[in-house]
């Protein structure tokens, strides 16, 4: 949420809760407007959320401030002694965020010296209201699904570079440091991906899918990872064996199919049957073709939790 639309939706909230209050003749009124600054917040599921738990914390307030009041009559010391009980019950129930808005509606049983049934109801409705036209402003949160989709498409297309890239190393032997500055790239959309769908998803209240973007972007982040880990291991494949040209292939063949609904199935099969090309392939005869076999075997095997992931994550969405 922009700092210009929170700006408006706190403006607006503490205006009419205050107005609301007023129609219905509450005391101390503006109490209404503070609570509804405290509960606009940026997501609806921590709006809707830490309503609940104020409402919760108010009730638990009110309860704990007119047996001291009741008991020990009405004083800033015994309001000190409410704070001292009532603060860590709080924390115990979890509802920790009303201790500070709460404690101000109690403050008023303070001043008016009462705890009178009219008076805990007007600290109560205040509380309501407050929290209540909150949630309502917050209904309203302007989707970045559109950002999601456009990030998404970006992640792909650049993780289908590194790929091509790979390619090229393998068959020309020679490194490529555009593929480091892609993985930094990669790095940092992918966090800032995930940081927008945890926000999206907190935007939708009754959505089934909610945390399919979420899944799918931690899934691009491991994979990101493994291309990070191999661009290490090519390195050292500088020989352009016929092992190094199948698996360039097949980098080439996975960024063709890079996207978003592939199942990996085929792939998954082109990758076992390199693994037997490979077994049954004639021996290293000198150092250098044995340290770029080995390099390529490491390869693969990253290559094929790379694509396990990906599988992983489709079998997952089926369920």
């Amino acid at each position: 949420m922009t700092v210009s639309l929170r700006a408006i939706k706190i403006a607006l909230a503490t205006t009419i809760a205050i107005l609301i209050a007023q129609a219905f003749q509450l005391e101390y009124s503006v109490s209404a407007g503070v609570v509804a600054i405290l509960s606009v917040l940026d997501t609806k599921k921590s709006s809707v959320t830490t309503a609940l738990q104020r409402v919760g914390s108010t009730v638990l307030a009110l309860g704990v401030a007119t047996i001291l009041f009741q008991l020990l009559g009405f004083s800033t010391i015994v309001f000190g002694l409410y704070l001292l009980i009532y603060i860590p019950l709080a924390y115990k129930f979890k509802v920790e965020v009303g201790i500070a808005p709460c404690s101000v509606l109690v403050s008023h049983l303070l001043l008016e010296q009462s705890t009178s049934i009219g008076w805990l109801t007007n600290e109560l409705s205040l509380m309501l209201i407050g929290a209540g036209i909150a949630i309502v402003f917050n209904l309203y949160m302007p989707s970045k699904e559109t950002q999601l989709m456009q990030l998404r498409d970006e992640i792909e297309e650049k993780m289908k570079q590194v790929l091509m890239s790979f390619d090229v190393i393998l068959r020309e032997g020679h490194t490529n440091e555009k593929v480091e500055l892609l993985l930094k790239e990669l790095h940092k959309e992918l966090k800032e991906a995930e940081k927008m769908a945890y926000t999206e998803s907190n935007n939708q209240l009754f959505s089934q899918n909610e945390d399919y973007m979420i899944q799918y972007f931690d899934m691009r982040q491991q994979q990101v990872k493994v291309l990070a880990e191999m661009s290490i291991d090519l390195s050292v494949c500088s020989l352009p064996t016929k092992q190094n040209m199948i698996l360039a292939s097949l980098f080439h063949q996975t960024a063709n199919q890079l996207h978003e609904s592939n199942p990996v199935v085929d792939l998954t099969k082109d990758i076992q049957s390199m693994l037997n090309d490979f077994r049954n392939s004639d021996l290293p005869s000198t150092r250098e073709e044995f340290e770029n076999r080995a390099a390529l075997f490491i390869l693969l095997n990253d290559f094929t939790r790379f694509i396990q992931i990906k599988k992983q994550f489709f079998e997952q969405q089926k369920k």
